[in-house]
Parts: structure tokens; C-alpha cells; sequence
């Protein structure tokens, strides 16, 4: 690793000698892979230890070929990084009852799937990505996950300004110079200098800015890096609670996880994960609460007459299994909001570029209903209503490449695919042939033969 003279000067005084040679001597090692269960699709095994800051979280001995494991893309588990998972210990001591979740800068979805597997039941996520192309990854990998009471927008920061003291809790996981990812990361060693870093500095400060108006007062902001560097990390963490007001708050850390405290002598409380004192990456954390006192404020509804629901939708009847969801219209989709929060989900729809949310349900076409894929995902799919066919692991694949299938025993019309007893998608039997609905902008792009 290359690193430029300005970085170890900078890094050597930071840490100290001890901690700077510990820290080269782990990042000249090949770095650890590590993996997170979802609690609410069981069927993913892994050995290895626990990440002990998580309790879904697991060391693999070596990185596998995940795409060619089809519970990878059902939304079993996703693959993270273990120094980021540590957000579950704000979320176990701070989060104990419903509340609105905002992770702006979500991509590609590490930490808005933690927290969504976290969050008490009745809240509302939503998980925003400015970056087009990263925007569409983050969205696929929420649907994947499953969970029914989520938002995924791609807009920039400043765009949330409508909605004042919207948010209970923010995440802004901040574009930074990314030093701590040096070991994973040949590119961001090759583009860090002294400016850039000043750069991130002053895109950090606009960030927090234009978002800290959609905090409530009393509200939690989670501010993180996966930086090294004082500029972005302990400087910023007193810049937001001396120019923003706000408090930093502890968070239960166990001594044997070897997580590092302020380095600059400062008195805030926060957060560093150094390899060779953490198995993981680097990465920094600071929990903020913002001064004052309020609930968070209720949306105006968007001045629209509601779309009426095609005759068709009679036969949705039963689709979930939780009838605290509305049906609404979307184009040519039916899609479910759950109820409690459909006026603050079209307040995010009016204003904001929503890439998905609820349960996408169904396309209606010459009043038929065809189910669309994140259905299949849901956690809520009543899978009573739809026949099952389970497949082989060459069988599923062949499914994800988006091939056609001849299942000879399937049943005519729609069916769910299923893999290890896990849903996988669905696709239609018309007899002569079987039509693969998987989503053509997800099928696996890898040729079999190499995964």
C-alpha cells in the first residue's frame, strides 16, 4: 500500500507510534469478510465467530462467490462491513418505541437493512441516495430485504428542507475521505490528499446543514465515517454540537471490542474502529441528540383525490398477511402503504422522488393482476395464496440469470419459486413454456459457468 507522506505524518501524530504500527501491521494483512443474518428470513447458515457488537453479524473464514448463492438475492443476509455494524448498539440503547428513521446517504444499504431489522414495529424508514445508479442498488436491496414500512428516495439533502422536524432519528454516514477503507480501496488511496479531505469538510458541513431542520428537537442524529482523520471525525462531531446545537451522547461499549475513544482530547464521546485494535475497517461514530423537545410534526396531505382501485383488486384479498395496509394506485400498480403512515408517505411522494415504497403488490393489465417481484420479497407475502415449487440450486440460478425454466410438474398460471423453503420470485406457466418474471435489471449478468 502506497500511502503518501502527508497521510502518515498526519495518521502517526494522530494515533501515536504504537497505535500507527499496530495499525500498519493489520492493514498489510488481507482484510476480514463478514456477513449479517436477516432476522426475518431464517435460512442463510454461517459458521464463523459473532461480530460482537451485533448479534446478526458473522466473520467468515474467506470470501465466497455470493452471487452464485441464491439466498444472497433472496434478502437472507447481507454482506457488510463489521466496524459499521456497531449502529446496532445505538439503536439497542436509544430506539425502544415506533419512530420515523431517516439514512440519508444510504447506499448501498449496509446500514439502512441494520437498522430496518432493528427498529421497533409501527416505524417508518426512510432511505435516501442522491446518485442515480447507487440510488437503484439501494432500492434493490431494501426491497430485498423485505420489510413493508419502507421509503426509498433519491434526492440531495437540501430537497428534505419542506419537511421540518419530520424525522425522530437521522443517519448521515458522510461522503468522506475515506481512509479507513485504504486496505479494501486502492482508488481512495490514489485520490487522498490535504484538499480533498478540506473538501469533505465543506461538503460535511453543507450535509448536516440542509438536514438538521428535519430532525424533531430532542431527536437523534448518528454521524459516522469511514475516515480516519480529526478534520472529519472529532472536529465535526464539536463543530455540530457547537454551530448546530446539540449534545453527544454515550453508547454502550464492551472493553475486549478494543473501540478507540476522541483522540484529541476533546469531550465528546465517540467512536473509532482502528484494524488492529477492532476486526474490521475503519470507521468512526458519534451519536448526537438535538437540543430542545417536540414530537415530530404531522404532514400535510397532498391536495390529490386518490385514484380508484381496479375491479381486480377483489382478488388481492388475503395477499399479506397483516391487514394494517391501504391499497393505493400507482400508475398501472397496486401498491400497499401501511395505514399508519400513508399520509406521511405521500407527503414524501409529493415532494421528493420516491423510488419505491410499501408492497409493490401487482401490475394490472386488461383487469388481470400480475404479481410484481418485491411481493415475492415481502415479508408480509402470504405464501398460502400463490402454488410453490421449490428449486434446485442450479435451478435457482438458472431462475436468477432470468432463463427459462421447464418445470413439467408446475402448476398452470402463477407460481412462487422457492429455494431452501425461501421465496425467490414468481413466474407464470402458460403450459407450453414457463415465463421468468424476475426482474430483468437484477437477473445475475455472470456467466454459470464462472460463478
Amino acid at each position: 500500500m502506497n500511502l503518501s507522506s502527508e497521510f502518515i505524518e498526519q495518521t502517526r501524530s494522530l494515533f501515536g507510534e504504537e497505535r500507527y504500527a499496530r495499525f500498519l501491521d493489520d492493514v498489510a494483512r488481507d482484510p476480514v469478510v463478514s456477513v449479517r443474518l436477516n432476522p426475518a428470513k431464517p435460512g442463510a447458515e454461517w459458521g464463523g465467530d459473532c461480530v460482537p457488537w451485533a448479534a446478526q453479524g458473522r466473520y467468515i473464514a474467506s470470501r465466497p462467490s455470493f452471487t452464485a448463492d441464491p439466498l444472497f438475492h433472496a434478502g437472507c443476509y447481507y454482506v457488510q462491513e463489521a466496524s459499521s455494524m456497531f449502529l446496532e448498539q445505538v439503536m439497542r440503547r436509544y430506539v425502544d418505541a415506533p419512530v420515523r428513521m431517516l439514512d440519508l446517504c444510504a447506499a448501498p444499504g449496509g446500514k439502512s437493512t441494520h437498522a430496518i431489522s432493528l427498529l421497533p414495529e409501527g416505524s417508518l424508514f426512510v432511505a435516501n441516495e442522491p446518485m442515480p445508479l447507487r440510488a437503484a442498488v439501494l432500492a434493490e436491496n431494501i426491497i430485498k430485504w423485505g420489510s413493508p414500512s419502507t421509503v426509498v428516495t433519491r434526492n440531495e439533502p437540501a430537497d428534505f428542507a419542506p419537511f421540518k422536524d419530520f424525522f425522530d432519528i437521522i443517519v448521515v454516514d458522510a461522503p468522506c475521505s475515506g481512509e479507513g477503507m485504504f486496505r479494501k480501496d486502492e482508488r481512495a488511496v490514489s485520490m487522498w490528499s490535504p484538499s480533498n479531505v478540506k473538501t469533505c469538510v465543506s461538503r460535511q458541513h453543507t450535509i448536516l446543514s440542509d438536514i438538521w431542520g428535519s430532525l424533531r428537537p430532542g431527536g437523534l442524529l448518528v454521524y459516522s465515517t469511514c475516515t480516519f482523520n480529526r478534520h472529519e471525525d472529532e472536529d465535526m462531531v464539536a463543530w455540530i454540537c457547537d454551530e448546530l446545537g446539540a449534545e453527544a451522547l454515550p453508547v454502550d461499549v464492551e472493553p475486549q471490542w478494543g473501540v478507540t475513544g476522541n483522540l484529541v482530547g476533546g469531550n465528546e464521546p465517540v467512536y473509532r474502529f482502528i484494524p488492529g485494535y477492532t476486526k474490521g475497517e475503519g470507521f468512526f461514530l458519534a451519536l448526537l441528540r438535538k437540543d430542545g423537545d417536540a414530537p415530530v410534526s404531522q404532514p400535510r396531505p397532498p391536495r390529490t383525490k386518490a385514484a380508484p382501485l381496479p375491479k381486480a383488486c377483489k382478488d388481492m384479498k388475503g395477499w399479506l398477511t397483516s391487514d394494517d395496509y391501504t391499497l393505493t394506485v400507482d400508475g398501472e400498480n397496486i401498491v400497499a402503504l401501511p395505514t399508519k403512515h400513508q399520509m406521511a408517505i405521500a407527503a414524501l411522494q409529493a415532494r421528493l422522488k420516491v423510488l419505491h415504497c410499501g408492497v409493490p403488490m401487482a401490475a394490472v393489465k386488461n383487469n388481470k393482476l400480475l404479481p410484481m417481484h418485491p411481493l415475492a420479497m415481502s415479508t408480509l407475502l402470504n405464501r398460502d395464496v400463490f402454488p410453490m415449487v421449490e428449486l434446485s440450486c442450479e435451478q435457482a440460478l438458472a431462475y436468477l440469470h432470468r432463463e427459462a425454466l421447464s418445470i413439467p410438474t408446475a402448476p398452470m398460471g402463477v407460481i412462487l419459486f422457492t429455494y431452501k423453503n425461501v421465496p425467490l420470485g414468481f413466474a407464470k406457466n402458460v403450459g407450453n413454456r414457463v415465463n421468468n418474471l424476475y426482474p430483468a435489471e437484477w437477473r445475475i449478468r455472470k456467466d454459470p459457468m464462472e460463478l
